[in-house]
């Protein structure tokens, strides 16, 4: 063996059993696991995302779907632990899909690829969805219902009005300063 490639060997060996590494990954994170509660079927895609990236957060892989780990060149000693870690946030993303969904992405070949995608497909709301959930606020009683799980009905439909129709932001420049100015839906 060659000094170099006994050098690439510790490099990789070193950076893969880092726990603080980006290319670390635990022996429990089979890519059989899901990784939210509900595996994403078209519906909930803002409530999934949210689930999908504190997940990848707390696995350090979030930088894969987001374009902060970016792929390295090939012949760069790093390039084998991004493909393995690319391909592990790959399986994990494939297996909290529905069956339909994964198989319109599998071919991909980048995490990133994949959550781009998803996202460019679900990650809008149309005004049917923004006026159903309307509708449901103005429609929901308590009937039987705890004042808690009246109020948990409630903050759903809010949290899902809020997710398909932000609050839009507006930057003014006044001078040498930036003001961030909210405006309010009507």
């Amino acid at each position: 063996m060659t000094t170099q490639s006994t050098n690439t060997d510790n490099i990789l060996t070193q950076n893969s059993n880092d726990t603080s590494s980006i290319y670390y990954i635990h022996p429990s994170d089979a890519s059989s696991n899901q990784l939210v509660s509900v595996k994403f079927n078209g519906t909930g895609y803002h409530n999934w995302k949210r689930s999908m990236t504190l997940t990848l957060s707390a696995k350090n892989k979030l930088g894969f779907v987001n374009g902060d780990i970016v792929e390295p060149e090939k012949n760069a000693v790093e390039y084998k632990l991004w493909e393995r870690c690319n391909d592990s946030v790959i399986s994990w993303i494939l297996f909290n899909l529905d069956e339909s969904i994964a198989k319109s992405v599998l071919f991909m070949r980048t995490a990133k690829e994949i959550w781009d995608d998803i996202e460019e497909r679900f990650g809008y709301a149309s005004m049917t969805q923004i006026y159903s959930l309307e509708q449901q606020m103005l429609e929901i009683s308590q009937g039987q219902d705890s004042i808690s799980e009246f109020f948990t009905k409630m903050k759903t439909i809010w949290d899902g009005i809020n997710d398909d129709n932000p609050l839009s932001d507006c930057t003014k420049t006044t001078g040498a300063e930036n003001v961030t100015v909210y405006d309010e839906a009507e």
